[in-house]
């Protein structure tokens, strides 16, 4: 039999908490770490059809990127969809785990599947270190195996990345030469600076903002690719779940492939 405690032993190798930001919530949301576990699902978000999902299937624990409470709560009462999901979990003996920032900067980590995801090859380094450690840290940077055109690199990352309704949106010119590219899963705002000083022909990433997004491309920067937020971090899940799968720990794994990211639909011309 697997206890709880086994398994976060194994993600807590791979994604110390430690290495989270300061303002993050990760680690046990709820679950007794002497709970058996013999099924574990990995989703991006702690949401109701991902909770019903891990019902149906007979799992555990659930191994999500997001933070349930990620500003903190005074309540967990049924009156908020948050508060009646954690109660259904805790009544079914389902735990709930966090892993955020904390593997977004391992190594390998959610960059790392999100640049192989988008055809990226060969060595990945960090766009943004740590200082103590320059094999961990904030995004990636690789090549592509051969020069592309930005619009062909943006096709590609459309193909490598799951569906969603809006896409990849990308700017700069369509035949501009891309071989070197950096990219962040979740939203890569801060990391502009990084990639101009990194010298990539393209950044790719998620929730650009307008003004930031505009004033880096007039000023000469790297091409932008802007993919959705879900599509960024789920290429992470299925190399979480064959950490475990690898541990030799007795425990069944499973992706959810639910299409949780928050913009479901598209209007267009």
């Amino acid at each position: 039999m697997t206890r709880l405690a086994e398994v976060i032993k194994q993600l807590e190798t791979a994604y110390p908490p430690d290495r989270a930001e300061s303002w993050d919530a990760v680690g046990l949301v709820s679950g007794d770490l002497e709970q058996p576990v013999r099924r574990v699902l990995f989703a991006v978000d702690p949401v109701p059809a991902v909770a019903e999902e891990a019902l149906a299937w007979g799992a555990d624990l659930i191994v999500v990127h997001h933070p349930l409470y990620l500003r903190g709560t005074t309540s967990v009462a049924t009156t908020s969809y948050k508060g009646r999901m954690l109660h259904g979990l805790i009544k079914r003996d389902i735990a709930l785990y966090t892993a955020h920032t904390n593997a977004d900067v391992a190594n390998p980590g959610v960059s790392d599947a999100l640049a192989r995801a988008v055809g990226l090859v060969g060595d990945l380094v960090p766009l943004q270190p740590f200082p103590d450690d320059p094999w961990r840290g904030l995004g990636r940077i690789g090549d592509l195996p051969a020069q592309v055109t930005l619009a062909e690199f943006a096709q590609a990352a459309l193909g490598g990345l799951p569906e969603t309704a809006r896409g990849v949106w990308f700017a700069g010119d369509p035949d501009r030469p891309v071989r070197r590219v950096a990219v962040s899963g979740g939203s890569g705002d801060s990391l502009l600076g990084a990639a101009r000083a990194a010298g990539v022909d393209a950044f790719l990433t998620a929730d650009l903002r307008h003004h930031p997004a505009s004033e880096f491309v007039e000023t000469g920067g790297p091409a932008l690719l802007d993919a959705p937020h879900w599509a960024t971090e789920w290429p992470w899940l299925p190399t979480a779940a064959a950490l475990l799968d690898g541990s030799g720990l007795q425990v069944e794994t499973r992706v959810s492939t639910l299409v949780t990211d928050a913009w479901t639909q598209a209007a267009r011309t």
